[in-house]
């Protein structure tokens, strides 16, 4: 006697078993894909609001974070700086800007 028939429908629990794992990957690669876009955009949002910051006052950087998608969640203002921090899902954030006045020889 053969052992063929002990063997039958062993391959639908491997597919099975190989298709679950594979719809794991896809969701922790989409889950990570989105962690690295908000860490993309939160660091894009900070440097934006830093530097409004620094040319103008903590509306402006708020607005532009809020532009940006992003979260204000501190603005420190020196005597030669600015430094915020923002958030966008679960990822934060920080930058840090300067304003200097450049000074412009017309000629004429």
């Amino acid at each position: 006697m053969s052992d063929y028939g002990r063997d039958r429908g062993q391959a639908l629990p491997w597919m099975m078993m190989v298709v679950a794992a594979a719809m794991t990957l896809v969701v922790v690669a989409v889950r990570l894909a989105i962690v690295v876009d908000d860490a993309a955009r939160a660091r894009t949002a900070a440097d934006a609001a830093a530097l409004a910051g620094a040319a103008a006052s903590e509306p402006a950087a708020r607005d532009l974070a809020e532009r940006n998608g992003a979260e204000l969640l501190s603005f420190e203002h020196t005597w030669r700086s600015v430094r915020v921090e923002v958030r966008i899902g679960d990822v934060q954030a920080r930058a840090e800007a300067s304003a200097s006045t450049v000074w412009v020889r017309s000629s004429g």
